[in-house]
């Protein structure tokens, strides 16, 4: 089987990782990756987000690990428009967070009005943060949370890593 999956993934987190997880317990996988100029019209929010290449490469690493423990391939294509890729015919499986299962329908129609089956469309619920709410790329970015959603308080200029070997964190200054 062959899955669609589509973001900006910057940078990438839990709730991310849940998508990917699931994306591959269904099959093979290509992942369309929001384009630079794609990519700042996709925020609610005006923020940062890195150059293509430098997310695909994050992406990259975030993948292959995934891909190899089901045994799954996987490809990272530029995604120019919403729409894109997923309106290919060669997809069986659309999968998608709950934010953005309204954009899977509109996938489905346009696959229908091109003459294609339409998709499975498979919602993968949030991973919440330590303080009940989602983690998101753009609460990372503004130092309120870590990629795993726990909330970094004080100073914004602590990091939190996760050196620890039972995966607890540790502050460290920048």
């Amino acid at each position: 089987m062959d899955v669609a999956l589509g973001g900006t993934f910057d940078p990438v987190h839990d709730g991310h990782r849940r998508l990917f997880d699931r994306a591959f317990e269904l099959g093979d996988v290509t992942v369309g990756l929001t384009s630079d100029d794609l990519a700042p019209k996709t925020r609610h929010v005006e923020r940062h987000v890195r150059p293509y290449d430098q997310r695909k490469e994050a992406l990259e690493t975030e993948l292959e690990p995934i891909a190899e423990e089901y045994d799954r391939e996987f490809e990272i294509r530029p995604l120019e428009d919403p729409t894109g890729i997923a309106t290919e015919p060669q997809f069986d499986y659309l999968v998608v967070s709950p934010e953005t299962r309204d954009g899977g329908e509109r996938i489905n129609e346009l696959r229908r009005e091109r003459g294609h089956e339409p998709l499975e469309v498979v919602v993968v619920p949030h991973v919440e943060a330590e303080d009940g709410d989602v983690i998101s790329s753009t609460r990372i970015v503004q130092g309120e949370i870590d990629e795993h959603g726990n909330v970094l308080e004080g100073d914004t200029d602590e990091v939190r890593t996760d050196d620890g070997p039972d995966g607890s964190s540790e502050s460290m200054e920048n």
